[in-house]
């Protein structure tokens, strides 16, 4: 099975690219490597949300908004070298805007891990870090990247 295959099996289709808010790129390829810039949960370039988790925006919802992170995420991928190239996730990194006292972002940030491993099963199992910050991009509640290897 392909990855493209049980991306539409799932009922899952990859989003358009979504552009840079800076001087940078989506995703860069070294040797069998694609590392992705940092992607928020936009939706049809449109910002899902605003706010810090724990306060204007609850940590469920925050984990669905890690979920379309990742998905943005793996656009990139797809975008630069095919779905169908992924060897396996490497390592997820989440960053959570989080509200003075929120010290859950280990399940927020699991959103992407989740769907990673719905995509990928045992492929899609990776290292990972869940930070919490003050704030991120034009106050998104949270920002994933991934580093992937690909054949």
């Amino acid at each position: 099975m392909t990855w493209s295959s049980r991306l539409a099996e799932l009922g899952i289709e990859l989003p358009g690219v979504a552009a840079p808010l800076a001087a940078y790129v989506p995703a860069v390829q070294s040797g069998s490597h694609v590392y992705t810039s940092g992607q928020l949960p936009f939706v049809d370039g449109v910002l899902a949300a605003t706010g810090k988790v724990g306060a204007e925006v609850s940590p469920e919802e925050a984990k669905g908004h890690a979920r379309t992170a990742a998905l943005n995420a793996l656009a990139a991928v797809h975008a630069l070298v095919g779905i169908d190239s992924v060897a396996r996730i490497v390592k997820v990194v989440g960053f959570v805007a989080s509200a003075d006292g929120f010290t859950g972002q280990p399940a927020v940030v699991n959103g992407a891990s989740e769907l990673l491993g719905e995509v990928f099963g045992d492929a899609g199992v990776h290292a990972r870090s869940a930070v919490g910050v003050a704030e991120l991009p034009i106050g998104a509640p949270v920002e994933v990247e991934l580093i992937v290897e690909v054949r």
